[in-house]
């Protein structure tokens, strides 16, 4: 996380010297960058497991025996200031950010209708002010659900993005979430033309080998025939 923090504030630091003439935000429509013309700089970063640790609900969550429960993280969303914990390295890069005049902004799949508890969460984890329809976008602010491409967009039309973290592929792009593919598919149409350029340059991706539903699928989708071993079960 810190060497990816680093990273990524090194990268922000620099092209906000040259100025950059394209967003590093991909316009679904045309596949091409947004411009970035003279628009305010900003760093688009997603929320869990990125910019905040939700420490607190997956210890619940492993108490409980559960992966994932909705009503509990709604509770959570609600009521978690102060127990979630900045990922290492997420504060000093709000900070180097913000100093270089490089906005922070907050893309992420909590519920708008917790705007509030979200906002002082990222505050209580030391991350600095986000404000909803500002600097912090959120499921239901549109009407595409869980997908952040219309976000990233509104996002885009009034900012010069020049990097972008998650933890997830959906955090780049909704498209590399296609369920109907399995796991091997996404990851390469990720990897693949024009997406290959932007991983390391504006494009930054968290380690989150749990959960997403980028690398959701089933056991020989996650392991195909080519790869499957197994030991010699009467060797000494």
């Amino acid at each position: 996380m810190r060497q990816t923090y680093g990273a990524l504030t090194a990268y922000a630091l620099a092209k906000a010297k040259a100025r950059p003439a394209d967003s590093v935000i991909i316009d679904e429509a045309t596949g091409k960058p947004f411009a970035c013309g003279n628009k305010p700089l900003a760093a688009v970063f997603d929320a869990d497991e990125t910019l905040i640790w939700n420490i607190g609900p997956m210890r619940w969550f492993a108490l409980t025996g559960k992966e994932f429960d909705a009503k509990t993280w709604d509770q959570w969303e609600k009521t978690g200031t102060g127990k979630a914990v900045a990922m290492p390295g997420a504060v000093e890069a709000m900070q180097a950010l913000r100093a270089a005049g490089i906005t922070p902004i907050a893309n992420t799949n909590r519920s708008s209708a917790n705007a509030a508890g979200s906002e002082q969460t990222l505050a209580a984890a030391g991350l600095g002010n986000f404000k909803h329809g500002d600097t912090l976008f959120l499921m239901g602010d549109d009407a595409t659900g869980s997908s952040k491409d219309q976000r990233r967009a509104t996002i885009a039309a009034r900012w010069c993005v020049i990097a972008m973290a998650g933890d997830q592929l959906g955090d780049f792009r909704n498209g590399f979430n296609k369920p109907e593919l399995p796991p091997l598919q996404r990851r390469a149409l990720a990897t693949a033309a024009p997406y290959d350029r932007l991983w390391g340059q504006g494009w930054f991706l968290f380690a989150n080998p749990v959960y997403g539903p980028s690398i959701r699928g089933g056991f020989d989708d996650i392991f195909p025939p080519e790869t499957h071993w197994q030991p010699n079960q009467g060797a000494e």
